[in-house]
């Protein structure tokens, strides 16, 4: 796990998500199940579906969390049912990323991190409500506050919150850099000239669902990000799922993405082995 950062199970006799479940909870008991992005999976307790997102689109690299305060060191996906074409994870080795990163690049993230921004405007993404499991903006904004995150409530009262986290980090058990982030899922840059230019006139530039910026405030060039992109593919490793597939990922070595996907297509989700951000900070190491 250390060496590659993540393993594929092949030939296991897991036939439905329950199984699953009890595969990933003999390997790391007390999965998560308070994530509120993810919808659960109806099978299970501590399990979730694959993010409702157009199967046409891809879904880019990123680390789990890893802009939140708190984030799963270790994460799996199981095979319920195969694409009928596309649809693979691709996974990325987050230490080679910072291997090919220009120096200069990889010195500014590491010295600036990032400052993630997000917008739960109505009817768009999942609701804060939804996404905090509460309607008490009291406790919405004490929660906030002990995360370390920003936030701001507009007057038609959609909540706008601002976290700032590092970009390249330490691995707690190996110590080595990794490339630990969410940039490609959250900067404008990934939507397309005509959706980001959709989102400005309903939201305006300033309540985009997600932005990112480093985090001194300043705007990340689309030119970092196209070679961001470029060094993801160029490190991404594919393989086409077979039914009953089990991959099991250390969270902050390796990223993942989806690819685009044509006919049903079933992949399920357990987390677990949580790391907060002052446990990182503080230098805790943790069982691999």
């Amino acid at each position: 796990m250390q060496r590659h950062g993540a393993i594929l199970f092949r030939g296991f006799p897991l036939a439905t998500p329950s199984d699953f479940e009890a595969f990933a909870e003999a390997m790391s008991p007390g999965l998560y199940g308070q994530y509120g992005d993810l919808p659960k999976k109806e099978e299970g307790k501590n399990i979730y579906r694959s993010t409702p997102y157009p199967e046409q689109k891809m879904i880019l690299f990123h680390n789990e969390s890893s802009h939140l305060a708190s984030w799963p060191r270790k994460q799996w996906f199981f095979c319920e049912l195969p694409s009928q074409t596309g649809g693979a994870t691709p996974l990325v080795d987050t230490r080679e990323m910072v291997r090919r990163m220009p120096k200069e690049l990889a010195e500014k993230f590491d010295r600036t991190g990032l400052q993630y921004i997000r917008t739960f405007n109505e009817g768009f993404d999942v609701d804060w409500r939804e996404f905090f499991k509460t309607e008490d903006r009291a406790e919405v904004e004490a929660r906030c506050r002990a995360a370390g995150t920003d936030f701001t409530w507009f007057e038609d009262g959609t909540l706008q919150t601002r976290t700032f986290c590092h970009a390249i980090v330490r691995h707690p058990v190996t110590g080595e850099r990794v490339f630990f982030n969410q940039v490609q899922l959250h900067h404008p840059s990934s939507l397309g000239t005509a959706m980001h230019d959709d989102l400005i006139n309903i939201f305006g530039a300033d309540r985009l669902p997600r932005n990112v910026l480093y985090g001194d405030g300043m705007p990340i060039e689309d030119e970092v990000m196209g070679l961001i992109s470029e060094l993801y593919e160029t490190c991404a490793v594919r393989f086409p799922w077979q039914r009953g597939d089990v991959v099991m990922l250390d969270n902050m070595l390796a990223a993942h993405a989806r690819d685009p996907y044509t006919g049903p297509r079933k992949i399920v989700v357990a987390m677990g082995q949580m790391m907060s951000r002052d446990a990182l900070e503080a230098g805790t190491e943790l069982a691999s």
